[in-house]
């Protein structure tokens, strides 16, 4: 189990907000985020790997469903060990079912996939220190959308590495949206628990 504090910042073409986030996770389980702003609860996200259920307190909306919003609010297709592994540094491709080719860019090292599957082009960047990822990136160019994930130094924690500040920018056409994530603390293999229960007289959020 992992329990973090996080400053989370957002930021699009219309407006940028900052938010304190409780982050509760159990490996392989569950997600679950609660957005906070002085003590008052905007927002919570529970993840499984089977759903997504949300709900926001400002405008009283909630969705339940499967992970469609997610990938919408990320620009690209995401399940819930892609979002595991974004939280936790971790590569969001599978490494060991592809072919890599790597070389030296910037004093890290770069993998890229020796055949790209077609409008889905993604590459690697990894510490040499420490082989963990620095920047991922994905490109779906027939969709107009890029995907970048950049990584700050780690911390060390029992003996394996954790971010300490991630930055997530998502390009779909002329739309640019980045989450910049600053993790304050992190507790590992601590008891948590996962309280989640949509108010009523909340309605749904319909997705185009």
């Amino acid at each position: 189990t992992l329990a973090s504090r996080i400053q989370v910042s957002y930021e699009d073409e219309k407006k940028a907000h900052s938010v304190t986030v409780s982050l509760r996770m159990e490996k392989d389980k569950n997600i679950w985020i609660k957005a906070s702003l002085i003590g008052i609860t905007l927002a919570k996200v529970l993840i499984t790997p089977e759903s997504v259920s949300y709900y926001e307190t400002v405008s009283n909306t909630y969705f339940e469903g499967n992970f469609e919003l997610l990938s919408k609010w990320l620009g690209t297709e995401i399940d819930f060990q892609k979002a595991q592994s974004i939280l936790l540094g971790q590569s969001i491709f599978d490494l060991k079912t592809t072919s890599y080719r790597s070389r030296v860019i910037h004093n890290k090292y770069n993998l890229q996939p020796k055949r790209q599957p077609q409008n889905f082009i993604h590459s690697l960047l990894l510490y040499p220190d420490n082989f963990k990822v620095a920047k991922g990136t994905l490109s779906q160019p027939n969709d107009d959308r890029l995907l970048t994930i950049d990584y700050g130094e780690y911390q060390v924690l029992e003996g394996s590495f954790y971010p300490s500040n991630i930055v997530i920018k998502a390009v779909e056409k002329a739309k640019t949206t980045t989450y910049e994530l600053k993790y304050r603390k992190i507790d590992l293999n601590v008891s948590v628990n996962f309280p989640f229960t949509i108010p009523n007289g909340y309605e749904e959020i319909e997705l185009d």
